[in-house]
């Protein structure tokens, strides 16, 4: 279920930087909730994956779940207010970000969390990010990706049908919107396909979860 990273065949320059915002396509969902997704807004994103997996400290967790003590199937490492990010271009995409949706937020991106995905068994369950304010206000959450794509599942809250897959890698990057985390749910599923590590790194504000 694993294999080496694939290098994007429309990315292969070794400089990292970001392009334009304006590209960012809207696809309402429902309930208040919608996603913003644009693709390969980072470029030179293979060689940032490479220096993100080799010089962050990331640390295994884990938690207890059904009676018992499981390992978190992704590794993880978090970065507060006041944490310099492990990368400028990271720098200078949460500033771009802030910059971009402040009408709409009326608040910066402040926190940068990142996972790492070594392979099709690493996953994220079915969630909402509902810890503090976004279990309660509209927010944003905004994801970076490096490395190869792997699916962002989406469904209504409550379960169902899952309603969208977007594959997202190679400098991707998906906004959550409005009321995304508390009406409905997205999830990393396991691959069973042969595929390559991935790093998403979460954009999120003051106090969401």
């Amino acid at each position: 279920m694993s294999a080496p990273l694939q290098g994007s065949l429309f990315d292969q320059t070794h400089d990292i930087g970001l392009g334009p915002l304006e590209g960012v396509r809207r696809t309402v969902l429902g309930d208040g909730a919608w996603i913003d997704l644009l693709r390969g807004w980072l470029h030179g994103a293979d060689a940032l994956f490479e220096e993100l997996a080799t010089s962050v400290r990331w640390r295994a967790e884990r938690r207890h779940m059904y009676e018992r003590e499981v390992d978190v199937p992704r590794l993880l490492a978090f970065f507060g207010e006041q944490d310099p990010l492990p990368h400028p271009v990271l720098e200078e995409a949460r500033a771009a970000l802030s910059a971009y949706y402040a009408e709409e937020l009326r608040e910066p991106f402040t926190t940068a969390g990142l996972c790492y995905y070594r392979d099709g068994r690493d996953s994220v369950a079915w969630h909402g990010d509902r810890n503090g304010r976004s279990s309660r206000e509209d927010t944003m959450i905004a994801i970076l990706s490096v490395g190869d794509p792997r699916d962002l599942a989406l469904r209504p809250r409550g379960g169902g049908a899952t309603a969208m897959r977007l594959p997202l890698g190679h400098g991707d990057l998906v906004v959550m919107g409005g009321s995304c985390q508390r009406t409905w749910e997205h999830a990393v599923p396991k691959s069973t396909r042969a595929v390559g590590p991935r790093i998403s790194i979460q954009y999120r504000p003051h106090g969401v979860g």
